[in-house]
């Protein structure tokens, strides 16, 4: 799994790409999550467009991440969610938890709201 990072509108975008499997991955993802807590980037954007294959730790992760950004006063969410990962988080009723958004775009304007 490769993570990139940028700032667009008032938020930031992590970007992840391949296969979502946690392991070593899940230590880098929690690492820059709390680097962006500590920096006061609460607004967070998980992109998940050019993500291949997610697994349960994969989805564990995620979730951690999300607690994570939540107990730190942020917010995060989801985008671009491929049809895979959505029925994965509709399965697993985390669709209830995460906000999930078609576009980068869309997830941005949510914090405006």
């Amino acid at each position: 799994m490769k993570i990139k990072t940028s700032e667009k509108y008032d938020a930031v975008v992590i970007t992840l790409k391949g296969n979502v499997m946690g392991g070593p991955d899940s230590q880098e993802f929690q690492d820059l999550l709390h680097k962006l807590l500590e920096e006061n980037k609460k607004n967070i954007i998980v992109d998940l467009g050019g993500v291949k294959f997610m697994n349960s730790t994969g989805l564990g992760m995620l979730i951690s991440g999300y607690t994570s950004v939540k107990n730190g006063g942020g917010t995060l969410v989801l985008a671009n969610a491929t049809e895979k990962i959505n029925s994965l988080l509709v399965i697993t009723k985390l669709i209830t938890i995460f906000d999930n958004y078609n576009s980068v775009d869309e997830a941005a304007e949510s914090f405006t709201k």
